[in-house]
């Protein structure tokens, strides 16, 4: 039986990651994955890349931190909409597997980071030119 990659989230991009972490969080009652929460102190934190779960604890929502970000002017054409999904496999044999077979259907390599030990992945672009990342981890 064949295995195919899951969906372990929807990854938006934000130029306030924790901003967009709690309008999410609030919006939606999700939480922060363990490790993501705000720091108890009120310090400044590393928003750089948070991960809210459901009550059950699975992923629903990435936020990255990115330094510019030109707001989507949709539904005129000037920006696009702008958000990327990531889709885990279970092994490293796997991604190279699920690489293979995305390129066949029409993706293209963006960027390799498969000598990453901690989580390897492969960021393709769909046909239309759509980022979505491969990667080991759980979904």
């Amino acid at each position: 039986m064949d295995t195919y990659p899951r969906r372990m989230h929807t990854a938006l991009d934000t130029t306030d990651g924790r901003g967009l972490a709690e309008f999410y969080r609030v919006l939606l009652g999700l939480r922060y994955r363990p490790g993501d929460e705000p720091p108890a102190d009120g310090t400044e934190d590393d928003a750089s890349w948070l991960v809210l779960v459901d009550e059950d604890g699975d992923r629903q929502l990435a936020i990255q931190q990115v330094d510019e970000l030109t707001p989507s002017t949709w539904p005129s054409p000037d920006v696009p909409k702008q958000m990327h999904l990531d889709y885990a496999v279970p092994s490293v044999d796997e991604l190279h597997r699920h690489r293979q077979r995305a390129e066949e259907l029409g993706a293209r390599l963006l960027y390799d980071r498969t000598a990453d030990k901690g989580e390897p992945l492969f960021v393709l672009a769909d046909p239309a030119g759509h980022p979505f990342c491969l990667l080991v981890g759980e979904a």
